[in-house]
């Protein structure tokens, strides 16, 4: 049984039973909390999906643009829309194991991905950063990889606040296809 709050005595309300509230389901976070795609080791041949994305076409990998030595990439379970990656192909783990070409073309594509999505959705600001370690919140940390998140004022309202729930308004290969047409040469 499950208890609603109000400021009337409490009362018990069963499975089923309407309680003025709405949900937002969203069943494919399951696979992000359950480690689905996560790698099974350290080594690029254990299954890290930042190897094999680079195989797969743009779109079914939601690769927005490819460079000689990085590759940007969204992000499968986006902060805001149109939260990317940059991620070298180069299967390393830590930003002091990059070498010159790789660290330049990751700042390139960095200022690259921040063109395009101001162009495309007008965002306000930028949350960028490197997660380098399981225990500073690396979800794939044997990879390296560089979050893009775009932020809008405002952006984060009562939802993620109180619902612990983010609301993402476009599918992902709709995001796919809008920053890869205004991505810079």
């Amino acid at each position: 049984m499950l208890a609603r709050m109000s400021s009337e005595p409490e009362q018990q309300i069963g499975v089923g039973t309407p309680d003025a509230f709405q949900r937002l389901w969203t069943p494919h976070r399951m696979a992000y909390i359950q480690g689905e795609g996560k790698p099974t080791g350290d080594g690029a041949g254990d299954g890290c999906p930042f190897c094999s994305i680079p195989g797969k076409s743009d779109e079914d990998g939601l690769v927005i643009a490819r460079g000689e030595v990085t590759y940007a990439v969204l992000n499968l379970y986006p902060y805001n829309s149109g939260h990317l990656l940059v991620v070298p192909y180069r299967h390393v783990a830590d930003y002091t194991d990059l070498d010159h070409a790789e660290t330049v073309e990751l700042a390139e594509q960095t200022k690259r991905a921040m063109t395009a999505i101001r162009t495309a959705s007008g965002a306000h600001g930028f949350n960028i950063g490197l997660n380098q370690g399981s225990a500073a919140g690396a979800g794939i940390a044997p990879h390296l990889h560089q979050h893009v998140v775009p932020r809008w004022g405002g952006d984060a309202n009562f939802m993620p606040v109180v619902g612990h729930t983010k609301v993402l308004p476009q599918l992902l290969a709709d995001t796919r296809r809008m920053l890869a047409e205004v991505w810079p040469a």
